[in-house]
């Protein structure tokens, strides 16, 4: 499933490391960037050009909520629920958007613009509520906020 530019660039990425066990997570990325996902197929291929168990490869993948092990709309919203952001509003975001969108946290929109999923804490606190779509961080979210992000991100072509 990688193709051979993937292998070749994981291949690389091991040459950067002492240990080039310590390229797997650049390893993942590479897979997810490639495929938008990491299906058990994807995961045997970079286990197999990192010299490792599947399993390790796996439970890694596993470990950090940034690896996608399904697959995953156009936009993925990650919506933080950890201690100060709940406190803000965390729960009346996740609502909120899951009205707007149609759907329910872990689904993806009809068109497959949107996939809505609730995380543990993304490091910004101070500026809560606040959600990540795919590398961008929306930061005190109002519905007039969520509003014109949607709107925004539904009219860019993927």
């Amino acid at each position: 499933m990688l193709s051979e530019n993937a292998k070749a660039e994981i291949e690389q990425l091991k040459g950067k490391y002492p240990d080039p066990k310590s390229a797997l997570l650049p390893a993942l990325y590479v897979a997810q960037r490639e495929h938008g996902w990491l299906s058990p197929e994807v995961m045997r291929d970079v286990a197999e050009v990192m010299d490792l168990p599947p399993a390790e490869v796996a439970s890694v993948a596993s470990f950090y909520t940034m690896f996608n092990r399904q697959p995953v709309g156009e936009n993925l919203i990650q919506v933080c629920t950890n201690i100060s952001c709940s406190l803000l509003g965390a729960e009346h975001i996740v609502e909120y958007l899951k009205s707007k969108l149609g759907i329910d946290v872990g689904e993806t929109t009809p068109d497959n613009k949107f996939t809505l999923v609730t995380v543990e804490c993304l490091g910004s606190c101070g500026t809560a509520p606040m959600m990540q779509v795919n590398d961008t961080y929306y930061e005190n979210l109002t519905e007039e906020k969520i509003d014109r992000i949607l709107a925004e991100l539904a009219e860019r072509k993927g």
